[in-house]
């Protein structure tokens, strides 16, 4: 009795291990910290396995349109999952928003940015770090905050840009620039700043940074997949990206 036991309970592991399936996802940089976190709890929950990889939105794009083997994008805005939609690129109707980001303005020196961004103006600092905004959503977002301060074309010789967001906090955090724009996530942990100093950019500075999940082409008949974009919708995936200092 107990023998045939064992072998039901290590048939039904087998079962269990043969349906699970890995989910190939391309990640927004200001989003690695809340995935890595959701892609453990999501392989406890479900048994499937999310390989992640992070970059920038629009790399990602590029990346897919030349067949690269994504099966789910974790974008940094809504407008790249709605064009990959329209072009067969990703599963019409399967878009959603999964959480709306927020920019800050960061210095890993302690008092160097003040609360209200001043610093901008009256700040003496040599480069000012962002994201390539013609392929990150967050560097499109601060061009577009230093446009509505008036501040741009004098600003514009201290850039200091990187490839994605995650390459921008690295300009500040090894001081190659003094002050950047980066994710608000990147620099706040259950709702405190780690380090440094930082200005929470107002919401009427710029468009909403609403961020879209999708399913891709390639994923439309991967369990995991459709697994995972369930799973961003659910109350542990929700307190993750929460603790991060987004909104939804």
């Amino acid at each position: 009795m107990m023998r045939n036991a064992l072998l039901l309970l290590a048939s039904l592991s087998l079962s269990a291990e043969a349906l699970a399936e890995t989910v190939q996802v391309a990640v927004a940089s200001n989003f690695a910290g809340p995935m890595e976190l959701i892609a453990v709890a999501f392989e406890k929950s479900t048994g499937h396995k999310a390989a992640v990889s992070t970059g920038a939105t629009g790399k990602f794009y590029a990346q897919i349109q030349n067949a690269a083997p994504f099966e789910v994008l974790v974008a940094a805005d809504d407008t790249t999952p709605a064009r990959m939609e329209t072009e067969g690129l990703a599963v019409p109707g399967s878009r959603y928003t999964y959480a709306i980001g927020k920019l800050v303005l960061w210095s890993a020196k302690p008092g160097f940015v003040d609360k209200d961004g001043k610093v901008l103006k009256n700040g003496k600092f040599a480069h000012l770090a962002l994201a390539n905004p013609k392929t990150a959503p967050y560097g499109a977002a601060a061009v577009e905050v230093l446009n509505n301060l008036g501040l741009l074309k004098a600003l514009e010789p201290k850039f200091v840009q990187g490839e994605n967001i995650a390459q921008t906090q690295q300009f500040v955090a090894t001081g190659n620039a003094e002050l950047g724009f980066i994710a608000k996530s990147q620099v706040i942990k259950d709702g405190k700043l780690t380090g440094g100093s930082a200005w929470m950019v107002p919401e009427k500075l710029h468009e909403p940074i609403r961020q879209d999940a999708v399913l891709l082409t390639k994923g439309k008949d991967n369990l995991a997949a459709l697994a995972l974009l369930a799973y961003l919708k659910s109350e542990p995936a929700k307190a993750i990206i929460k603790s991060f200092g987004y909104e939804f």
